[in-house]
């Protein structure tokens, strides 16, 4: 969505009576990159879209305490980011001891999933992002998949440019080593 319109939007959801349809363009502008950068976090189609739903009920909730201190599509991605993040957490806690274990399960889900449609390349690609730190992986997903300035991901992360700069270069670096069998 364009500046301007993320702009016209954030003033239509500021007044009672434009906010409904609104909030239908902004799901309808949002859902698929919205989708797609949880879906690299969560890994599953299904768990994607429980998290996507899940973060458009938490902004409707919360537009009133939206402040507009950044675009409308920023704070949306933080919700979805911190939605994702718990869904995680809360899934290593009911479901694994370890971190290797997690890893190990997100492998079997991504290969289950009957919505992945990637070839052995891909999977080897998402097996070397999910052997990252959640913070790198974050980091890489958002950079390299949905092509997210550092000064975006800083507003959602709440993190440095410079620190943001640093994971993602450190998991490129662990990405490729894990890909040309140098880890």
């Amino acid at each position: 969505m364009e500046t301007q319109e993320l702009n016209e939007l954030t003033t239509q959801l500021q007044n009672p009576s434009t906010r409904n349809a609104a909030f239908t363009k902004l799901v309808k502008g949002l859902s698929r990159p919205l989708y797609w950068h949880i879906r690299k976090m969560v890994l599953t189609h299904e768990d994607a879209d429980d998290v996507l739903q899940n973060t458009f009920m938490k902004a409707w909730k919360a537009l009133d305490s939206f402040r507009g201190e950044s675009q409308i599509n920023t704070w949306i991605y933080k919700i979805a980011t911190n939605e994702a993040l718990t869904f995680l957490a809360q899934q290593r806690m009911k479901n694994v001891t370890t971190s290797l274990e997690m890893e190990e399960v997100m492998i079997n889900n991504l290969e289950a999933d009957s919505y992945f449609s990637g070839d052995e390349a891909q999977k080897k690609l998402q097996e070397a992002i999910l052997q990252l730190p959640e913070k790198q992986r974050l980091v890489f997903n958002m950079k390299y998949f949905s092509e997210m300035k550092y000064e975006e991901m800083s507003e959602i992360l709440g993190t440095s440019v410079g620190a943001l700069k640093a994971s993602y270069h450190h998991a490129v670096k662990k990405i490729e080593a894990f890909i040309t069998g140098n880890d």
